[in-house]
């Protein structure tokens, strides 16, 4: 996903400091799943609306976490705003458009890509094609429409190295 997040940077001209900084997100992100019972991270089928909500704790757990670490200050925001929607249907606060972090907001097209393509416990990995109809059909309501477009002139096939 890092990877993949740094290299949609590149393609939207970001410069070297902005990819830094989304590279060491990239690699924490998720860092707040720390706190989640397994059970539910690996969970083989449809999470309850209960278990749901826990999930959604993830980035501001990530907030708390990071937050004490000076170097890293930077890198905060990114990791608790990648699951805002572009459309401000995303948690944990519902940001819309240009309020959510550029960063995030590449982080999650990069993301949710990852996530498709891979296998989980509850189903096989998409394939390149479907995911990337996927993120197309939501850009401008999930996704940043300009940070779709980068993303898929980054990535125009699966397991190309950017």
């Amino acid at each position: 996903m890092t990877r993949l997040a740094v290299a949609t940077a590149r393609q939207m001209g970001l410069d070297h400091e902005f990819c830094e900084t989304l590279r060491q997100a990239g690699l924490l992100h998720d860092i707040g799943k720390i706190g989640i019972s397994s059970s539910i991270l690996n969970k083989p089928g449809r999470l309850t609306p209960e278990e749901y909500e826990i999930i959604k704790s993830h980035p501001a757990m990530g907030r708390r976490i990071l937050e004490p670490i000076s170097f890293l200050r930077e890198v905060v925001p990114i990791v608790y705003h990648h699951h805002e929607r572009f459309d401000g249907e995303g948690y944990p606060e519902g940001l819309t458009g240009e309020e959510i972090p550029l960063a995030s907001r590449v982080m999650a097209v990069a993301d949710t890509y990852d996530a498709m393509t891979s296998d989980r416990a509850y189903r096989r990995g998409l394939s390149h094609d479907v995911a990337v109809a996927e993120l197309d059909r939501c850009a401008g309501t999930q996704f940043d429409p300009e940070c779709v477009r980068a993303f898929l002139a980054a990535h125009p096939e699966p397991n190309r190295k950017p």
